[in-house]
């Protein structure tokens, strides 16, 4: 696909959004921009916690049910911006669908708290998950790391830093190489919202060795101990090369994974009122149900 394939409600949506939001370089406003939208479904029970001194939210669909999957949601925002508030409706729809008990993770953030917090908070929330799977209802053998952009690479470098404890890792267009190679940046790095730009310079305030694998997972020697996953990835997309590199690579160590690219739409597409957003959604439940 060429660079003006978005969809005509996709490219109305994109242009919308690119108007109103901040360039790189002044934190505050990026943060200001990043509100939560209209409010998700209801779920039975919704409550804020700690989780090894990481503040989460539990999202519990069907208290006193046994047995059920679990999945730490690390949400995006560039490792810079965004929380629990922003990412609300996405774990309600998650935790409805699936039947499934999401913990969000509001992990810190850069650049006050730079590479390796963010990753070590989601390592300590994993952990907590693990060890309260069985009092929340679920199966400690069933607990998924996922994530949308900047939380999706969170949860592969998790995944990679613990593959024992993780039953399958959901990938929503993850950032998965500091160095911006691809030719999909040079192709959607302007003009579909996400731009080569502001990743460049959330990579900056993330810090940490760009070689490293809990920095770029698409650089980690050996994949073949990771758990099944699915990638969720946009056409329009400036990520979407890695995505697509890491899911060839996963299948090729022996891997089960699942790439999903979704025609016509760009980054962010999974929590914005398109068909492909909703399907992504859709899509992501199920797969998260149906975690062995």
């Amino acid at each position: 696909m060429t660079r003006d394939s978005l969809s005509p409600a996709a490219r109305l949506l994109c242009d919308a959004m690119t108007a109103g939001f901040p360039g790189p370089g002044d934190v505050a406003a990026l943060r200001a921009a990043a509100v939560p939208g209209p409010p998700g479904p209801d779920v039975a029970s919704v409550r804020d916690t700690l989780a090894g001194g990481v503040p989460v939210r539990v999202y519990d669909p069907a208290p006193g049910a046994e047995g059920r999957p679990l999945a730490v949601y690390l949400h995006g925002g560039g490792w810079v911006m965004c929380g629990l508030d922003t990412h609300d409706r996405l774990c309600r729809e998650l935790a409805a669908a699936s039947g499934a008990v999401i913990v969000s993770a509001g992990y810190r953030l850069a650049p006050e708290h730079p590479w390796p917090a963010a990753p070590d908070d989601a390592l300590n929330v994993l952990l907590w998950a693990r060890a309260q799977a069985a009092s929340l209802g679920c199966d400690p053998g069933r607990v998924v790391v996922a994530g949308d952009s900047s939380g999706a690479n969170l949860a592969a470098v998790t995944a990679l830093r613990a593959p024992e404890l993780v039953a399958g890792q959901l990938l929503v267009y993850p950032p998965l190489d500091a160095s911006m190679g691809s030719e999909s940046v040079t192709a959607y790095g302007r003009g579909h919202f996400h731009t080569a730009a502001h990743m460049a310079w959330y990579w900056d305030q993330y810090g940490g060795d760009p070689a490293h694998p809990h920095v770029s997972p698409l650089r980690a020697p050996d994949l073949s101990r990771l758990p099944r996953t699915l990638i969720v990835l946009a056409d329009c997309d400036l990520l979407r090369d890695e995505g697509l590199a890491y899911g060839r690579r996963l299948g090729e160590a022996g891997v089960d994974c699942e790439v999903r690219l979704y025609p016509g739409v760009f980054h962010g597409f999974l929590g914005l009122p398109l068909p492909a957003g909703a399907a992504a959604r859709t899509g992501a439940a199920a797969w998260l149900a149906a975690t062995p």
